[in-house]
């Protein structure tokens, strides 16, 4: 009777401990990465120009969750781009994390250091390569903070149209996605319990309301839109960007023509998208026991561009480019509660945006652009070098079959894994 008594112990003890280490968690931290003094900003290739002021504060801010054994973290830093070589220096000093489910995304600020060490048309590099290395090590201190930070939790996932003058396609005006996605994590249980952990924004968008020719450097309307919700719902807030290329930017016409590329209209743009996107999420239904599924795989892209041939060529960073001289990057499908996300390389057009959607396997798609690497612009091979107006977007782009390659290697990873929870 003894005995059966202490196995019915060792069962119970068992299940408690089973169900403990299946309890979602969430923790976030931040990390200010204003250089100081400041730095020429980059706005893409060729020269950085002097910045002379700031607005606002540059960030790394992330989101670590965890299920089930399994952890995840989503990293937005303020920059144009953030290269894997990076990525992978951050990734080696963070404990706890497998380096494939760490998430490193560029919110694509027009107004930041430049992160790619690209010569400009003199061939001189002009990157600080100090500065680049000290932010490394604010990514790993921002994501073990969240380690540490972390705390029981539930998550509210929504999608809906973000409505008011934020953006559209310079090329053709309603050739965008309006759609914004948020994942908020709020705490359940202790002083925290009910209390805002982390609130998510994924929206496509160009953050170049000042640019990088005004000598400001700058989070552009990222700045206000952190603020904002943290403000209004606590917690940190994390912005990453979706598919913006060719050439979704921010709604800063004027009525009468011309632009507004002041600090006032970054807030205008960063608060309205703030309200709008807390809005969507404030009717959302809790999920108290969201399921965390993350994987990835290292895709090959062909360098047919002769620009980015060049420019890889003569980068200050050494890009991962494999034996038989393609560029190699990893792609991440991660599934959180109703949530599926899929990570992009680069900035992708919006029709591959809105096709990569209708194919994922839930009811709340996103796609976080500039995700892991930023290798230029993502359009597929009918649109390459098709038309005038998008002798730019292709001139910057690897190649032809890019955006057919990520579409093709995308699916099969999408297919070849669970759906999201409640699909």
């Amino acid at each position: 009777m003894i005995n059966k008594i202490f196995r019915i112990g060792q069962l119970l003890l068992l299940a408690t401990l089973t169900v403990a280490g299946q309890e979602f968690k969430a923790g976030a931290a931040l990390r200010v990465i204003t250089p100081d003094p400041l730095l020429p900003v980059s706005g893409g290739v060729g020269t950085p120009n002097p910045a002379k002021e700031k607005k606002g504060e540059l960030f790394v801010r992330a989101m670590v969750l965890e299920e089930g054994g399994n952890r995840v973290a989503i990293v937005g830093i303020d920059n144009l781009g953030w290269p894997a070589v990076l990525g992978d220096k951050s990734r080696a000093l963070i404990d706890g994390i497998p380096p494939e489910n760490i998430l490193i995304g560029a919110t694509h600020t027009h107004s930041a250091p430049d992160a790619y060490g690209f010569p400009n048309e003199k061939g001189e590099v002009l990157a600080d390569l100090n500065y680049l290395g000290w932010c490394v090590q604010q990514v790993a201190d921002a994501v073990n903070e969240a380690i540490n930070n972390l705390e029981p939790a539930a998550l509210k996932i929504a999608i809906g149209e973000a409505k008011g003058k934020i953006a559209y396609n310079y090329y053709a005006p309603q050739l965008y996605d309006p759609r914004c996605g948020v994942i908020q994590a709020i705490g359940t249980e202790g002083k925290n319990k009910g209390k805002v952990i982390s609130t998510l924004v994924n929206y496509a968008i160009h953050p170049e309301v000042i640019g990088s020719k005004r000598g400001i450097l700058t989070p552009d309307l990222c700045g206000p839109l952190y603020d904002r919700i943290e403000s209004k719902a606590g917690g940190v807030a994390i912005f990453m960007n979706g598919a913006q290329g060719g050439m979704v930017t921010a709604d800063n016409r004027k009525p009468g023509g011309g632009e507004a590329n002041d600090w006032q209209e970054c807030i205008r743009i960063g608060e309205l998208l703030a309200d709008q996107a807390l809005a969507i999420v404030d009717k959302a239904e809790v999920q108290y026991k969201p399921k965390l599924h993350c994987v990835s795989k290292t895709i090959e892209f062909p360098i047919d561009s002769e620009l980015m041939k060049m420019l890889i060529d003569l980068a200050k960073m050494k890009l991962n480019i494999s034996d038989n001289n393609q560029m190699k990057t990893n792609v991440n499908l991660l599934n959180i509660g109703t949530a599926q996300i899929l990570t992009i390389p680069g900035e992708a057009l919006p029709n591959i945006g809105y096709y990569l959607k209708r194919n994922m396997r839930t009811k709340h798609p996103f796609l976080f652009g500039l995700t892991n690497d930023a290798f230029g612009y993502i359009l597929t091979k009918v649109d390459y070098n098709s038309f005038k107006r998008y002798n730019y977007v292709s001139k910057t782009s690897l190649g032809e079959m890019t955006g057919e390659i990520f579409m093709e290697q995308a699916l099969d990873l999408i297919e070849k894994n669970p759906a999201a929870t409640g699909f």
